[in-house]
């Protein structure tokens, strides 16, 4: 009997499997699984509530947990990175792979959680994310920049990405041509796709937005040509010129729209406001028919999230002027 596919699983080209975590939504938030020669290795993890899918793909691919020799996080960010130490756990072989500036936070992940609480609230926190499992120090392996994995003879090569965090890297793929951007390259959600294709935005969410280097990150990324980009909000999108033309154009617009408000009780409702503006705008010229209600429910998480990322940028550009000045 043929077995019955997983419905949260799709397999792609060049031995890669997109996972869908469950988180928030469907098709929301991705990990992926990546075959070569029976070894594998996961991109990002999803939350702990998402472990038993990416078990469950492993299987799928007929892998076995001793066969995975890497767990890769983009960034130390919750709903790519929160379920890695259960992950780990399950899987004996594997070494988890971390930028160096987020790797003190997976080991010990006390100070990570608190920072989500500052962002979500303790309840929201505890609801959706969990006790965060810390993952045994000599189990972690910091990459550095241009340093290169080999999965079963498979190079993996992990560019330093700061912008969207400072303890973010992404990983070239060079038999698929492509980038596991995590957050860098933005959000796609398919609910936007139109007869041009993919539709992306920036992400800006706490705390470490920065829009020069963000822009300078994506702008290394084009450098190799990519074919594909494999994001975690969601799912691998193609056309990557014209999706990167998208994102720094409305990257410049954020910034321009920010740097005008005052620093009043109203500014966080006028960021809203203006992002979501922004948005609207350059969905309405990706030819995007959805009502503007429902762009709103889609990217609701995303605009307060960007919003406070903004903010927290705004903060300290305010308070670097202040010192410069004084």
């Amino acid at each position: 009997m043929t077995p019955t596919p997983l419905p949260f699983v799709k397999t792609i080209d060049h031995g890669i499997h997109v996972i869908d975590t469950g988180f928030h939504r469907d098709a929301f938030d991705a990990a992926y699984l990546i075959v070569e020669n029976g070894r594998a290795a996961f991109v990002d993890s999803g939350t702990n509530d998402s472990v038993p899918r990416l078990l469950a793909a492993l299987d799928d691919a007929d892998v076995a947990r001793d066969a995975v020799d890497f767990v890769i996080a983009t960034h130390v960010h919750l709903d790519h990175a929160g379920g890695v130490g259960l992950l780990m756990q399950q899987l004996p072989s594997a070494q988890l792979v971390v930028h160096p500036q987020g790797a003190p936070h997976l080991i010990e992940p006390s100070r990570l959680m608190a920072g989500a609480r500052a962002v979500y609230g303790d309840e929201e926190v505890a609801r959706t994310y969990g006790d965060v499992i810390g993952v045994p120090a000599e189990r972690v392996l910091r990459t550095a920049d241009a340093m290169t994995l080999e999965l079963a003879g498979r190079p993996l090569q992990f560019l330093d990405t700061p912008g969207h965090a400072r303890h973010h890297h992404c990983i070239w793929d060079a038999r698929s041509r492509g980038f596991f951007t995590g957050d860098t390259f933005g959000l796609s959600y398919r609910e936007f796709d139109t007869a041009r294709g993919a539709w992306a935005m920036p992400t800006t969410t706490p705390v470490q937005f920065e829009p020069e280097a963000l822009r300078h990150s994506i702008e290394r990324m084009l450098a190799y040509t990519p074919e594909c980009m494999y994001l975690t909000h969601y799912g691998r999108v193609g056309d990557v010129p014209r999706l990167a033309n998208l994102l720094l154009t409305q990257l410049d617009a954020m910034v321009a729209l920010a740097v005008t408000l005052p620093d009043d009780e109203h500014r966080h409702v006028a960021l809203m406001q203006g992002l979501c503006a922004i948005h609207m705008n350059s969905l309405r010229a990706h030819g995007s028919t959805l009502p503007e209600l429902r762009v709103c429910e889609l990217l609701a998480i995303d605009l307060e999230l960007n919003a406070q990322g903004i903010k927290v940028w705004l903060d300290r550009k305010s308070k670097r002027s202040a010192g410069a000045a004084a």
